[in-house]
């Protein structure tokens, strides 16, 4: 009895000193990427919110659409679009040079005043994906209709908002009599929406140049206004974005007729191959950027989640359950795995010689395509299966730091402009800005725009807008920045 006595005694004495530890490490606990107080902002300059939206209205007309097949695209509407920003933007067009490389990526050059400062690029693409007016909007997609406080049309958020906020940026400070110290370029990729060869060429271009930018700024993540982690609005800058594969998986056989089928079939056996392949994803963890976003957001986040992520030495299984509950939410943790496209007979009585599918990786920081393929490898086992890639794989970006003096300017101006706490994060999508860093010493991606979390489903879908305040954030944020970061 006195045993057990001492057995419990021991627990519970356990059990508060861990109670306390937890407690302590909850009340002091500091998120690990914090806005530097010492940053000093610039102000903005004076310009006209009405004048911009009626200018992003004018961009949204221009079909600069990129199909999935090039022959469909209007090389046309291009052009129209450049001569319109070099009519809509005289002063902006005096202060910095031009380059078209690629047929029409714009490569824009402000030069500074101390050639011995590396320059800063910022980037917004011109290409849209399409858009059927057939599909539900409110207001034709290509009209740029100026209704209910919003500027109505495809590519409002997706990208033309950056692109005008940039060059009502830029007309404004130019316009003023600013000059920039630091040397500043604009990128602006015709074709991000089907591959980002222009931002290639671009970075070609610049790197023959021998530059070597301070910081790169491209689309990627925003002002999420309902955040479920805080409960309300959070500022999430990308420093890293996923890598991008496709896995083709091959099963051949020998086909014949549907009435007499061997015990394996083609599609037999790749049935079960991507089974395997699924069944075997890439474990979750809290490490790299999604696991930065959740530290440094819990600082701001309810008592109990900020108690969960101040002690993950105790709750990270709890973490990462919760996590994985959703797909947005697992994908930031690890590698994902999904299975796209399938491939078999052409008529359905036909075995087929060959049964295919695809499989599309989003590949997180930390993993390689190596590393998929040989788990994919490691996964089906014997099954007579074969693997390529359908285009050559691109690997994960770099993450980049959140001590820079990019990231401080960056990260002060997004807290200031909308008023959110700030966090890394990172883009699970592709931007153009991954064909930069041969260049960069450090890219980031983000829009100084608020929208809900039902709101981005307008991207790529019905009824993309850009409501009239986020397009002001968005003029006043990328001036001060130029003006901040250039100075």
């Amino acid at each position: 009895m006195r045993i057990w006595t001492k057995a419990a005694l021991a627990a519970g004495v356990a059990v508060v000193v861990l109670a306390g530890v937890a407690a302590v490490r909850t009340a002091t606990y500091e998120a690990p990427v914090a806005l530097d107080p010492g940053t000093a902002l610039a102000p903005a300059p004076a310009f006209d919110l009405q004048t911009a939206a009626a200018h992003l209205s004018q961009a949204i007309g221009f079909r600069t659409v990129s199909h999935q097949e090039a022959a469909d695209n209007q090389a046309a509407e291009w052009d129209r679009l450049h001569a319109w920003l070099q009519t809509t933007y005289p002063a902006a067009h005096r202060a910095m040079s031009r380059d078209i490389v690629a047929g029409h990526t714009l490569v824009y050059t402000w030069p500074g005043s101390d050639a011995s400062l590396d320059p800063i690029v910022l980037m917004a693409h011109q290409d849209v994906v399409p858009a059927d007016a057939a599909e539900g909007w409110t207001h034709p997609p290509f009209d740029g209709v100026i209704a209910d406080g919003a500027v109505w049309g495809r590519g409002a958020v997706d990208d033309k908002g950056s692109l005008i906020g940039l060059f009502e940026a830029a007309e404004a400070l130019a316009a003023s009599g600013f000059q920039p110290r630091r040397t500043i370029i604009i990128v602006s990729g015709h074709d991000e929406e089907v591959g980002g060869g222009g931002a290639q060429a671009a970075n070609d271009l610049l790197k023959s140049r021998g530059l070597k930018a301070q910081f790169v700024l491209d689309e990627g993540l925003l002002v999420v206004a309902d955040n479920p982690l805080t409960g309300g609005p959070a500022a999430l800058i990308g420093v890293a974005e996923k890598g991008y594969a496709t896995l083709i998986v091959s099963a051949p056989a020998d086909g014949g007729h549907s009435s007499a089928p061997p015990p394996q079939t083609g599609v037999g056996v790749l049935a079960k191959a991507v089974s395997e392949i699924t069944d075997h994803p890439f474990p979750m963890s809290l490490e790299g950027p999604g696991a930065d976003m959740l530290r440094t957001l819990g600082a701001d986040a309810p008592l109990p989640l900020k108690a969960a992520l101040a002690n993950t030495w105790a709750t990270e299984p709890l973490i990462l359950r919760q996590m994985a509950a959703t797909p947005a939410g697992a994908a930031l943790l690890h590698t994902t795995i999904a299975p796209t496209m399938l491939q078999g007979s052409a008529k359905e009585n036909v075995l087929p010689r060959e049964a295919k599918a695809w499989i599309n990786y989003r590949i997180a920081p930390g993993d390689t395509s190596e590393d998929v393929l040989a788990r994919a490898k490691d996964a089906v086992g014997d099954l007579p299966v074969e693997f390529a890639w359908s285009r050559p794989p691109v690997e994960p970006s770099a993450v980049s730091s959140t001590e820079s003096d990019g990231w401080k300017v960056i990260a002060a101006l997004a807290a200031d402009v909308t008023g959110a706490p700030v966090a890394p994060g990172l883009v699970t999508a592709g931007t153009d800005s991954r064909f930069l860093a041969e260049v960069a010493q450090d890219t980031y991606r983000f829009q100084p725009i608020t929208l809900s979390m039902s709101e981005t489903t307008m991207i790529h879908g019905v009824d993309e807008r850009m409501t009239l305040e986020n397009l002001d954030r968005m003029v006043r944020f990328y001036a001060r920045l130029m003006a901040t970061a250039a100075r």
